[in-house]
Formats: structure tokens, C-alpha cells, sequence
């Protein structure tokens, strides 16, 4: 669906990576943010996936609306098809440059933020779990919606939420994970999964650290946490035997 050339970027910390930095992952997450909501959700082949995925887009919630990033004066009335209406609907065009101290909204040029109202929150997690049971997770589409800041901002996320589906898979079977993942962006209306996919591109790196995971969560159900924990560690416990009947039941949202 982009045809253009990613951007080389080295791979970044994950959330439980020790050198995970929360306060240099917000702001590319941000910078994420204000991307699909000012220019991404108003693309045409933004529009197409998310119909072909059946998510609503902020523009098109049943209920307040988000066209962009920067809330509108209360003095006129927004219209979300006039302001759509301003975009060019190609197929995801190469992200504009979107360093996160450049992109940083409400800043003057000596560096000081400038009064006015916050920048409208719409969380992306919805929208990557979409993509992750459809398996259009891929570094094209990533880049499309999130812009050049994804791998950054995003894949922290996407890493966990990869993980989350194979819990989900593994927790309750076919019609309870399906059932966890037919929520949608919650902007109202039937925003059901369509389909769902096996885990895409997955890689045996990613299968062990979620199988170490997924015994933590064993021991920690028997309360093997703390000072009770195994001396190598919970990801060793019930290695083959006991973690295998402890696998079908389920796992509270969120995991």
C-alpha cells in the first residue's frame, strides 16, 4: 500500500527492555498521535483499511467527533466532511518530516510553551490491536498511519499487544479472544472484528519471550511471586508439564 522506502531507524527499546526510557518514548508517541489524527485518518487508503477492518476512525465516531489534533474555537461549528474535504486522498503518501521536537504543539520559537488549549488524546492502542488480529501490522501500513516517529512511539506498543494476542489465543480459545477483540475503537456502532489471523511474521525470539511470559502469569496465579518465586526465575516454572493444563483458562483483560 506505500510504495515509498522506510526510513532506516534503529530498533528501540521495548517496554521490558531495562533501558525502556518512558519520558523519551511519550513524546514520538505524541508525535504518533498528532499524525493520525491531522493527517493519516483523513487519507483515502487510511479510510479503506479501517472499513475493510470495520474501525471506526476518530473523524467518524458516533459521538465527539476528532478531525485533528487542535481543538476547534467554540466560536464556529466544525464540520467534519468539509474539513476531511481539505485533504489530498492518496494512497499513504510519504509521511511529512515529524521529528518530535519540531511537531511539539503549543511551542514558540525560543523553546518555551505557548498558552492555549491541550492537544486532543485519542489512543492508538485500539487501533494497533486491530491491526495485529487482522495482521496488517506490517512496517508500511505502521508507517502510513503513525508516521515517521512509529518505530519509536509504536512498537513498544505493537510488541506488547503481539504478545497480548497469543495470550488471548492461548487463555480461552477461538470465541473468547475474538469476543476481546470485537471492542474497536469504541466510537460507537458494530465495530466487530471481521476476520482474524494467526500471529503474522511471528519469530522465535518473540515465541520464547512470550512463552517465559506466559509461565510468569502461571506462577503467579499458584502466588510463585516474591519470596516464593523459583530460584531461576517464574519463566522456568512448569516448563512442558503443568503450564500445558494451566493454558486454557483464562486471562482477565488487559494482559
Amino acid at each position: 500500500m506505500d510504495n515509498h522506502q522506510e526510513p532506516e531507524q534503529a530498533a528501540p527499546p521495548l517496554t521490558n527492555d531495562p533501558n525502556f526510557d518512558i519520558l523519551d518514548w511519550h513524546p514520538a508517541y505524541q508525535s504518533c498521535q498528532r499524525y493520525f489524527l491531522d493527517h493519516a485518518q483523513h487519507e483515502a487508503a487510511t479510510q479503506a483499511l479501517c472499513a475493510l477492518i470495520n474501525i471506526r476512525l476518530p473523524f467518524q465516531w458516533l459521538q465527539n467527533p476528532v478531525a485533528s489534533t487542535t481543538p476547534p474555537p467554540s466560536s464556529s461549528h466544525s464540520n467534519t466532511n468539509t474539513n476531511a474535504s481539505t485533504y489530498n486522498f492518496n494512497a499513504f503518501p510519504p509521511p511529512r518530516a515529524s521529528s518530535s521536537s519540531i511537531n511539539s504543539p503549543n511551542r514558540s520559537r525560543n523553546g518555551h510553551a505557548n498558552p492555549g488549549p491541550p492537544p486532543t488524546f485519542v489512543s492508538l492502542v485500539p487501533y494497533i490491536r486491530r491491526l495485529v488480529v487482522t495482521a496488517f501490522d506490517k512496517p508500511p501500513i505502521l508507517h502510513g498511519l503513525f508516521g515517521d516517529d512509529y518505530v519509536r512511539g509504536i512498537l513498544p506498543h505493537l510488541d506488547c499487544e503481539r504478545r497480548n494476542y497469543l495470550f488471548a489465543a492461548k487463555g480461552g480459545g477461538w470465541r473468547s479472544c475474538k469476543k476481546q477483540y470485537d471492542v474497536g475503537s469504541g466510537g460507537g456502532g458494530d465495530e466487530s472484528c471481521p476476520f482474524m489471523k494467526p500471529l503474522d511474521q511471528a519469530k522465535m525470539e518473540e515465541l520464547m519471550a512470550a512463552e517465559k511470559a506466559w509461565s510468569s502469569w502461571l506462577a503467579m496465579e499458584d502466588w510463585m511471586v516474591g519470596p516464593r518465586a523459583p530460584e531461576d526465575g517464574p519463566g522456568g516454572l512448569r516448563e512442558g508439564n503443568g503450564g500445558e493444563g494451566r493454558g486454557v483458562q483464562q486471562l482477565p483483560d488487559g494482559i
